[in-house]
C-alpha cells in the first residue's frame, strides 16, 4: 500500500466570482509536483442561495494549458465558452473542458436555480496537459450522471462513481489525455476500504464531507490526504459517513509554470499566453 505523506485541511473559504464559496484543497503552487497530473481542487460545500432575478457565478475568463473538471453535487450550473460549447449540469453531472491553446468561458447558476434558489455544492478540479498537448484545440465533454458507472463496494461499505479511469471491469466516460483515475466516493461509517492505484502514480483522497482515519491521523471536512507514489493502492477507515474524491494519475514529468488561469512549462509561454489573451486570440463569448 502507498503510505500517507501528509494530511492537509483548509477551513478558510473564499468567493470565486459571486456564485461559489470554495475552499482550495490543493494548488499547483504548493503541490503541483506531488499530485501531478492534478493541479488544483476547489470544493464548494453546500451553500444556500436565495431566489434572485440576477444569475450569480463567474463571468467570462480565460484558460490555457490544462483542463477544468466541474462536478455538481447540488444545484445547477450553466456553462458557455468561446469555442461555441454550452450546457447545463445538475446533481451528479460533470463538465470536462479542455482549454488547450486558449478559451474564454463562464460558469453561472442556471436560470432555473437562480429563480428558485436552493443549495449549491460542487467541486472543480484542474488537470494538467503534457507540453505536446498544451496548444491543442479546445475541447468539451458534457458527462451526464446516468452515463457514469456506479460500483457498489463489497459488504455494503459504500459506492464508487467512475468519472475517469477503470475498475472492476467498468470504465468512466471521461476521455483523458494522460492515464488517471477520478472517482466520486460515498463511504459508509465503519467501512475499511482499499482503492487501487498503480505503483509510481500520484494518489490523493479529498474528504469533502465526513471523516476518515489513517495511520498518520484523522482527516475531516475539506481535507486532503496525500499518499506516496511508491506502493499499489490506498487504505482508509471511515469513522463517519463520508463523501470523497479519489484522485490518482500517472505524473507528467515536466516543469509547471503558472500564472492565474494559465499553466504552461516556461515563463516565456506564460507571457505569450497573456499577450494572446490581451490581443483577443482566445475568441469571444457569443
Amino acid at each position: 500500500m502507498k503510505s500517507v505523506i501528509r494530511i492537509h485541511s483548509n477551513n478558510q473559504a473564499h468567493w470565486v466570482g459571486d456564485g461559489f464559496l470554495v475552499r482550495t484543497l490543493f494548488s499547483y503552487q504548493s503541490m503541483g509536483e506531488d499530485l501531478s497530473p492534478f493541479l488544483m481542487l476547489d470544493y464548494a460545500s453546500p451553500t444556500a442561495f436565495l431566489p434572485s432575478t440576477t444569475a450569480k457565478g463567474v463571468g467570462p475568463h480565460p484558460h490555457r494549458g490544462f483542463e477544468t473538471v466541474t462536478i455538481a453535487f447540488e444545484g445547477e450550473l450553466e456553462h458557455k465558452d468561446s469555442a461555441g460549447n454550452s450546457g447545463t449540469i445538475g446533481p451528479g453531472d460533470v463538465q470536462w473542458m479542455t482549454a488547450g491553446a486558449g478559451i474564454l468561458h463562464e460558469e453561472m447558476h442556471s436560470k432555473q436555480f437562480t429563480q428558485q434558489g436552493g443549495m449549491l455544492s460542487m467541486a472543480q478540479l484542474w488537470v494538467n496537459l503534457p507540453a505536446k498537448q498544451k496548444m491543442a484545440p479546445p475541447g468539451y465533454q458534457a458527462i451526464e450522471n446516468q452515463t457514469i458507472p456506479t460500483i457498489y463496494l463489497e459488504d455494503d461499505q459504500g459506492a464508487v462513481r467512475l468519472i475517469a479511469g477503470g475498475h472492476a471491469g467498468f470504465s468512466g466516460p471521461a476521455k483523458t489525455h494522460t492515464a488517471m483515475q477520478v472517482w466520486d466516493l460515498r463511504i459508509k461509517k465503519g467501512a475499511v476500504i482499499s482503492l487501487p492505484a498503480p505503483n509510481h502514480w500520484s494518489a490523493a483522497l479529498a474528504i469533502l464531507q465526513g471523516q476518515v482515519e489513517t495511520d498518520k491521523g484523522v482527516a475531516g471536512d475539506a481535507s486532503l490526504i496525500v499518499f506516496s507514489r511508491l506502493g499499489t493502492g490506498i487504505e482508509v477507515r471511515a469513522s463517519q459517513d463520508t463523501h470523497a474524491l479519489f484522485l490518482s494519475g500517472e505524473p507528467i514529468a515536466e516543469p509547471i509554470v503558472g500564472y492565474g488561469p494559465f499553466v504552461m512549462n516556461t515563463k516565456a509561454e506564460i507571457v505569450k499566453a497573456m499577450d494572446d489573451f490581451n490581443s483577443g486570440q482566445f475568441g469571444r463569448l457569443g
